[in-house]
This record gives structure tokens, sequence and C-alpha cells, in this order.
């Protein structure tokens, strides 16, 4: 599987024939996910634009993000949405999928980026780190193996980019000279980020495929989505690594980073009780 990363696996790999339907049959919870999922990956080419732009003017970073970052997102998006159209063909992908984008664009704009270059790509980090836990869980509560398998692809794709974008932050940083204080703003500001416009957004055109007993609104089917989501990342996501992902744009003494990641994570905690939870 390490070898099939590191050529950039694409969508030929799965082997789609193979999915087990009995094992996901049913689970209308695994369908919210991986749909909702979809349409971020699949828009994040209006995030990739907004990034190049900002950084057009370093030619090595915005080439890695035109050639690396960017198809590899968007091969996610192709992925998950495949899956999705094996498993339940009546859900109409394509137009869903056009509507959300329509919403999403108003919302995904260069001047949502943060004020400098350092403080941006710090908050790519946390980004990075929350789709790592994301899809890291997504891969240890399946029990449909073409799944698993395509969530440990995904999750490893997105601790490399964690790594890229940290490395550029790392050279931002030593040019801008930006605190530890305004720093961190950013970095709590992103683990916080309440409003959730792409997650919700996504949601908002998924969840009335699934059956409804109990007849809730948007607002309350989101509200337990989202519980539920939580609980598979708490049972899931390893709070000790992701600790010290969040932690690691701080430069902090390691005696302070071994202590926090030694209580499992008070700022992991913080984000799986509010953060948005997919973000492209």
């Amino acid at each position: 599987m390490s070898a099939m990363t590191a050529r950039h696996w694409e969508l030929e790999d799965l082997d789609l024939g193979r999915i087990d339907r009995a094992a996901v049959g049913g689970d209308w919870l695994t369908f919210k996910i991986v749909a909702t999922a979809s349409f971020i990956e699949t828009g994040s080419d209006l995030y990739a634009r907004n990034l190049r732009e900002f950084f057009a003017d370093d030619r090595d970073f915005a080439r890695w993000l035109a050639h690396s970052w960017e198809p590899e997102e968007l091969r996610h998006g192709a992925a998950l949405r495949a899956y999705v159209e094996v498993l339940w063909p009546e859900f109409d992908w394509e137009r869903r999928f056009r509507a959300f984008l329509d919403d999403y664009s108003r919302t995904c704009t260069l001047p949502d980026l943060e004020s400098t270059r350092a403080l941006e790509l710090a908050a790519r980090c946390i980004v990075e780190m929350g789709t790592s836990a994301l899809y890291r869980s997504i891969h240890a509560y399946s029990c449909e193996p073409v799944l698993r398998k395509l969530a440990y692809l995904i999750y490893s794709d997105e601790v490399r980019h964690y790594k890229m974008f940290f490395r550029h932050f790392a050279r931002y940083q030593g040019r801008e000279g930006r605190s530890r204080v305004r720093v961190g703003r950013t970095l709590v500001k992103r683990l916080l980020a309440t409003r959730s416009e792409d997650g919700r957004s996504a949601y908002g055109h998924v969840w009335d495929f699934a059956p409804n007993p109990d007849g809730q609104s948007l607002d309350a089917s989101y509200a337990a989505f989202s519980r539920d989501l939580t609980g598979i990342l708490r049972r899931h996501a390893p709070p000790e690594m992701l600790t010290r992902m969040i932690l690691k744009p701080l430069a902090l003494p390691s005696t302070i980073v071994d202590a926090a990641t030694r209580l499992s994570g008070p700022l992991y905690g913080l984000w799986l009780s509010s953060a948005n939870w997919v973000r492209a």
C-alpha cells in the first residue's frame, strides 16, 4: 500500500468491482460521510485556484500546488464519487454536486485566506491534520475492504500534504517572523471553525437522499450526523500523533509538546468538539 501511495495511485487501483455490497448495505452513515466528502474533495479546485493566486510568484510551491496537490485532491473526489455511484446509483451525483458548487463558490474566495502566507500555511496544516484524522477514522470504522483501502490511500496523501505545507510554512515563517501568539491564534481559529460552510453546505445536498423516518429537518439531521462522526473520530483517530501535528507550527520546546501528547491532546479534543469536520 505504501508503494502504491508513492507512485500516486489511480482510480483503477481500487478495483471497484470488488466492493462488498453486503458490508455497506443499509449503512446510511457511510453513505453520508462518503458522499459529503466526495463533494468537498471534488470542489477543491476552487481553493487550489485561490492558493495558486496567493503564491503566484513562488514558482516551486505554485508548481507543486498545480501539479501535485490539486490533482491528488481531485483524485480523492473522483474515487469517492465512483464509490458512491457504484453503491447508490440512484443518487444523482452530478446534479447535486453542481448545486453544492454553486453554493460553495460564493464562500471559497481569495479574501477568505489568512492575511499572510505563513499564517495561511499554518491554517493549511490544521486542515490537513483534520482530513488525515477523518480518513484514518473511516479506514478503521468501515467493514468494507475497498472503502478501507481508499480511505487509507487518501489518509496517506493528506499526511504527505501536511508535511509539504509545514515545510513551506517554516520557510515563510523564517521571513515573516510571526509570534507564537499570532500563529497560535490562527491555529485555534481553524481548530474551532464553527461556521462549517463547506461541510454543512455539502451535507445539505446529500442528506435528503437517505431515509428519514423521523422527519428530521436539515439542521437536526446535520447535528445528528456531526455527533455520529465525532464518535467515530474519538474512537479511531490517534490523538497523540494529531496533537503533534496541531502543535508543530508553534515550534514549542519538546518538553511542552511531550507533555501535551501525554495528556492525549487537549487541543485535539477542542477540534473534535466543534471543528469543520472536512475541508478541501
